[in-house]
């Protein structure tokens, strides 16, 4: 008897110890899933769409949560950090456009691949590289993803070829990607990302031609936040339907502020490659809280009362806390302790971030080449000379 209380005592000892959120969020029964209405697409040159109803689990809705929250929080500690002057010279952050950068990689298989321009932070992450890595590589330290070497925009990881700081200049060897994929016969497709501003490029509609040509398995996609740098789209496209840009390739605008229509175009436009049928243009319309650059205060252009309706009627954050809330699949304590939990994975990756040595001089010529042996490589004048290792 004397055991048999001894051991009531410890279980309720220990519940005593656990946060009465956390209890409470064990004790109560969740729904595994729900059905929800998404916005309708826009569509170019297809008779039929994405789906305009789509399943959330309950796994995949804390999933995203977590994930975009991430994806937040890692740029406003960057946007910190810059102030701070840890973080120098470009740096372009992407909070308020997480919904697309969640959203495409959750309808893509991490065998496919993903380019961009230089709003990349996001896509990094979701791409499977760490906060830490990203944060250390904003500070230019030895334990960032491109050794400290590559900074803002010059970010790399398996299937994910950056981060481009050449506007529009990533569009091609998007397409070259894609022509890989078809050539080695693999099941496999490219994302190919640029922003409204990039648009009006010729060589995006040479990368177009070729794809179409080709019948490549590359899905074009267009973050139209809006603003190209400080000017609207009004002001510098006469179409701003740059979903029917391609002209003879399909097309789909998409509510690019809404997880679950990304991912749901997402998968119809990544079938659509791999059936044979060629590339596939999406246009996403979304929305960038901060500056075009950290240099852009991002309120000379557009005012503040715009910048807050977005962030009250169409955060993409809140639009899924919301439906998981509302629709039993989490409850408010539960999401609080994922932001507690972020929170700590980012401070302590700034923490690392800071403290994290710089690449030494001699390892200035490092990395040049993948696979080649040593070789000098001339400095700032011709007595100096740095080895480059492979």
């Amino acid at each position: 008897m004397r055991k048999m209380l001894a051991a009531v005592s410890r279980v309720l000892s220990g519940a005593a110890q656990k946060p009465a959120s956390r209890v409470l969020v064990a004790s109560r029964n969740f729904a595994n899933d729900a059905t929800f209405e998404i916005k309708k697409c826009d569509l170019h040159r297809l008779e039929e769409g994405p789906p305009v109803t789509t399943v959330l689990t309950r796994e995949d809705g804390l999933k995203y949560y977590r994930m975009m929250q991430t994806v937040r929080r890692m740029e406003l500690k960057a946007d910190q950090l810059y102030k701070q002057k840890i973080i120098r010279g470009f740096c372009h952050l992407c909070d308020g456009q997480e919904a697309c950068c969640v959203g495409l990689e959750a309808g893509i298989n991490p065998t496919d691949h993903l380019i961009t321009a230089y709003r990349a932070h996001g896509f990094t992450f979701t791409r499977g590289l760490s906060v830490r890595e990203i944060l250390t590589e904003l500070t230019g330290r030895r334990g960032g993803c491109a050794k400290g070497k590559g900074g803002s925009m010059h970010m790399y990881a398996k299937n994910f070829y950056g981060g481009n700081g050449i506007v529009g200049a990533q569009v091609p060897l998007g397409a070259g990607i894609a022509l890989a994929c078809k050539y080695n016969g693999k099941d496999e497709v490219c994302l190919t990302l640029y922003g409204d501003g990039a648009a009006n490029q010729g060589q995006i509609f040479e990368a177009y031609n070729m794809a179409a040509l080709w019948k490549l398995p590359c899905i074009f996609i267009c973050e139209n936040n809006r603003y190209g740098m400080g000017t609207s789209v009004e002001r510098a496209a006469a179409s701003t339907d740059y979903y029917k840009r391609g002209d003879f390739i399909p097309g789909l605008r998409v509510d690019g502020m809404d997880v679950l229509c990304v991912r749901e175009a997402t998968k119809f436009a990544a079938a659509h490659c791999r059936s044979g049928k060629g590339p596939i243009l999406m246009e996403l319309q979304t929305y960038r809280y901060h500056g075009h650059s950290m240099s852009d205060p991002g309120v000379s252009y557009r005012t503040r009362e715009e910048i807050q309706e977005v962030r009250s009627k169409s955060d993409p954050i809140m639009l899924l806390k919301d439906r998981m809330v509302n629709n039993n699949l989490a409850s408010v304590e539960e999401l609080k302790e994922i932001d507690v939990e972020v929170r700590k994975e980012i401070e302590d990756a700034a923490q690392f971030a800071t403290s994290d040595p710089e690449p030494p001089l001699e390892e200035l010529g490092y990395h040049i080449y993948s696979n080649d042996p040593p070789f000098e490589v001339r400095g700032a004048n011709q007595w100096v000379k740095f080895k480059s290792v492979s």
